[in-house]
């Protein structure tokens, strides 16, 4: 797993989020504060960036207007892509 940073508008969010309002407005001062603590995962397959989770910490930073996040990336093979997706 490697770690980087990755452009918001490359990150994509194939499934809807259900957001804790209470919970994005936590972290939108936090990391307005002090950063952001915990890299989001996302899953690299066919040169795309795939987000599952992480979805206060990703919608946080776009609400911030911030371009980038840091990420822990991996790689994945399509039989894994797909099970993600399910």
């Amino acid at each position: 797993m490697e770690r980087r940073t990755v452009q918001i508008a490359d990150i994509i969010r194939p499934h809807q989020s259900i957001l804790d309002q209470a919970k994005l407005e936590y972290l939108v001062e936090s990391i307005k504060d002090i950063g952001l603590q915990e890299p989001i995962d996302l899953l690299e397959f066919d040169g795309k960036l795939y987000g599952f989770n992480g979805c206060h910490r990703y919608n946080a930073h776009k609400r911030l207007g911030l371009q980038t996040i840091e990420a822990k990336v991996r790689t994945v093979d399509k039989a894994t892509f797909r099970l993600h997706l399910m």
